[in-house]
């Protein structure tokens, strides 16, 4: 078992694949982050992060990181890249990590993201032997909370207006999943 996220994997579905970044990738997350929905879903300001060397220099250092795991998601069916998902904020003594990932207008709506957070949150169990991996999700990103909860993450509570939308403000769901939890229904609860 690795002693730290240092080792970067292929971990492959029926339908997505997740794989360390390359080059290629540069393109398809200029595409996905110039995307008004993924900046608001993301809680990201609008146009932020978007210059390509801004973009070259984070996506070019992830493969280095000891101490999370990004992982670029690619659609099989087509081979390209559709967005990411992401171990981090990693406490070592606690085994446990945050989980966030991102998926673009190009892989919605056909179980890519669905496929892609099980395949790392059954990696960061089986593999990296985690107890607990936690998230928070936005009160207007329905869309993901019901792919966290077929995957088998738990609501624990809700952050007030964490996030300003607008002229409003929005609440965060945090959710969890712990590693006896996914022993029993890897991935896919009853109910």
């Amino acid at each position: 078992m690795p002693s730290d996220f240092s080792v970067k994997p292929t971990l492959t579905g029926d339908r997505a694949l997740l794989r360390p970044f390359v080059d290629d990738d540069l393109a398809a997350f200029e595409a996905i982050l110039a995307d008004p929905e993924v900046a608001r879903l993301t809680g990201s300001p609008p146009g932020d992060g978007l210059e390509p060397a801004r973009l070259r220099a984070w996506y070019g250092t992830r493969n280095s990181q000891a101490d999370r795991l990004d992982l670029a998601v690619v659609d099989r069916a087509t081979g390209l890249c559709v967005g990411e998902v992401v171990l981090n904020e990693w406490d070592r003594h606690n085994l446990s990590c945050n989980f966030r990932t991102l998926i673009g207008p190009a892989g919605r709506n056909r179980g890519l993201g669905t496929e892609a957070v099980r395949l790392i949150v059954g990696y960061g169990f089986e593999q990296l032997g985690l107890h607990r991996i936690g998230l928070e999700v936005f009160a207007f990103n329905p869309r993901a909370r019901r792919v966290y909860e077929k995957v088998g993450f738990v609501v624990e509570g809700t952050l007030r207006q964490v996030l300003r939308d607008g002229d409003g403000w929005v609440d965060a769901t945090v959710m969890s999943i712990l590693a006896d939890e996914w022993a029993v229904h890897r991935g896919h609860p009853a109910g």
